[in-house]
């Protein structure tokens, strides 16, 4: 009898900070599609945002720890942490396919507007061929899928879910404004990520 592969979710990004609406988007993704697990990967060189300052990854990913704690369907992982040179989706996912090999497929989770962002990523028509991704509950999804099937095809573009998500404002932009510029980000973050950007004087 042949045995069912395992349904993985992936949540790449910054997450400078982590905060509820990554949350939301992946446990929406992880209830929809019956993933068995989401992994967070925090982004130790960040490649599309050279010249921006980033928190040390070291503290994104403690964020990230503190965020996912109590979820037993959700983990951090440190494998972008632990090897040099830019942050690649396709390198991680290449890794984890071959470590996990066929027992396992990969869901990659991003926002419906991030969609057309793909486009742009590193070797991004292999990537497709490792994983499928989700887009969960952002707006703009279905334009930018046009863009998808223009530049990648029907083969690519067959392989995104769409998930409905709650709609959540909330950016990790605006967090660190609102803590350069001593305002709340209460409800915005989980309680422990929150303590912990106080605690380490984030973004101040």
């Amino acid at each position: 009898m042949v045995q069912e592969k395992r349904r993985v979710g992936i949540m790449g990004g910054t997450f400078d900070p982590i905060h509820l609406g990554h949350l939301v988007i992946a446990e929406a993704a992880r209830e929809e599609l019956a993933l068995s697990e989401v992994i967070f990967i925090p982004a130790a060189q960040p490649p599309h945002k050279p010249g921006r300052k980033v928190a040390a990854a070291a503290h994104r990913l403690r964020l990230v720890q503190l965020a996912v704690e109590g979820n037993p369907f959700f983990r951090a992982l440190d494998v972008e942490m632990r090897r040099e040179g830019p942050s690649y989706s396709y390198d991680t996912l290449r890794d984890l396919v071959e470590t996990h090999g066929e027992s396992v497929d990969f869901y990659f989770i991003v926002g419906g507007d991030e969609i057309s962002a793909i486009l742009t990523w590193h070797r991004v028509a292999e990537l497709f061929s490792l994983c499928r991704f989700v887009a969960a509950g952002r707006k703009g999804a279905s334009l930018s899928l046009d863009e998808v099937r223009t530049h990648l095809g029907e083969e690519a573009l067959s392989r995104i879910r769409l998930v409905q998500a709650p709609e959540l404002e909330i950016s990790s932009t605006d967090i660190r404004r609102r803590l350069q510029e001593g305002r709340s980000i209460r409800y915005l973050v989980p309680k422990k990520v929150e303590a912990y950007i106080y605690k380490e004087g984030l973004y101040s």
